[in-house]
């Protein structure tokens, strides 16, 4: 989830109209419109995700952005998607000492050792489950009913909450199974970002209520 925070109280102020559409407030960002992340807010965030490959590289990304922003992420994905052999899971799996190297060599990534050897285990542990119960994406399943629950009409951004208790079960599963960089609000914002959650405001043209 954009970690910005309105200075609204109220439902209309948390909207912005710009090409004739409300819109979540959040694409504009405190310096005016991101045409990166209206592309985001409008295309994929909340839109459901069910192909294991897109699944891990949102997964890598919200762990990534951990303590930056999100458009600092969108900004630099490109060069992730270069960087990390497009998410593929078991290339990445497979990256070995001089992967690791080069991936903190990449100034268009964040070069975050932490980080970059946790995708690389994750990677791991990703196919393991998907092994498991025959996609990731079946995984995430049996944790989080469909369709994605939304706001209700009266609800304004101070009511989307930064983690749930099924963002912290599902955390709890995956830092069990080893999976690092998963913690309840990074978990959350995957859920949103996939389509587990959607959390666009009422008024804005994307809200489903």
């Amino acid at each position: 989830m954009p970690s910005s925070a309105s200075q609204s109280g109220t439902a209309e102020d948390d909207l912005v109209k710009q090409d004739g559409r409300l819109r979540c407030w959040w694409p504009d960002g405190l310096d005016g419109a991101d045409p990166l992340m209206v592309a985001y807010h409008d295309d994929e965030w909340g839109v459901p995700v069910s192909e294991d490959r897109a699944l891990f590289e949102r997964l890598a990304l919200e762990s990534f952005q951990a303590g930056l922003s999100w458009a600092t992420i969108l900004r630099k994905r490109e060069a992730f998607r270069s960087a990390f052999a497009g998410f593929a899971p078991r290339t990445v799996a497979a990256f070995g000492l001089s992967d690791r190297e080069r991936l903190l060599a990449d100034a268009g990534i964040v070069r975050n050792r932490a980080k970059i050897d946790a995708t690389i285990k994750n990677a791991g542990l990703f196919l393991e489950v998907a092994a498991e119960h025959g996609s990731f994406a079946g995984y995430l399943a049996t944790y989080l009913p469909r369709p994605a629950p939304t706001l209700t009409s009266a609800d304004t951004w101070a009511d989307v909450p930064a983690t749930t208790p099924e963002s912290d079960s599902l955390s709890v599963d995956l830092r069990r199974r080893g999976f690092r960089f998963v913690g309840s609000t990074i978990v959350y914002a995957f859920m949103q970002s996939v389509g587990l959650v959607d959390d666009h405001l009422p008024g804005c043209f994307r809200y489903r209520g």
